[in-house]
């Protein structure tokens, strides 16, 4: 399939709606998303909502539907840590398999400047499209909840 792919942050944001952003993020994370609120915080962080805070929306979508998207937040910590977080990344459950998540990673890795950290579950399918673009896995996180 032929997919438009709109680039939206705080300057040029996309028709689609936040909510519809994080609709189309809760529903096709699947079981390693997060909580509709969270991915919201994330979006407006890629807005810009507040001080110090960017980043870069991809929609890939269709005839007014959302078929991928993906969310990169910069950490404005260049030099020590990489530039931008790669925080979530989907396509809608009918077009995977066609070459858009691929599309997706490619066109993002192009849009930002810098180096992409991102966070993936071990057992995450995902994991190989990861690889397939020079993702490494160098360090072993670790979290303290408090």
């Amino acid at each position: 399939m032929n997919f438009d792919i709109s680039y939206s942050d705080s300057e040029n944001p996309t028709n689609f709606s936040r909510e519809d952003i994080a609709d189309f993020l809760y529903k096709h994370l699947d079981e390693f998303g997060d909580e509709k609120q969270h991915i919201l915080n994330c979006i407006g962080y890629a807005y810009g909502d507040n001080e110090g805070q960017d980043g870069l929306i991809l929609i890939a979508h269709e005839k007014g539907h959302i078929a991928g998207a993906v969310i990169i937040n910069n950490t404005n910590m260049q030099g020590y840590i990489p530039e931008n977080i790669l925080v979530y990344i989907a396509v809608h459950r009918e077009n995977r398999g066609e070459g858009l998540g691929s599309q997706l990673m490619e066109r993002i890795i192009e849009a930002v400047d810098g180096d992409i950290a991102l966070h993936v579950e071990e057992h995450n399918p995902a994991v190989h499209l990861y690889k397939k673009y020079g993702f490494t896995n160098k360090y072993l996180e670790m979290r303290l909840k408090k």
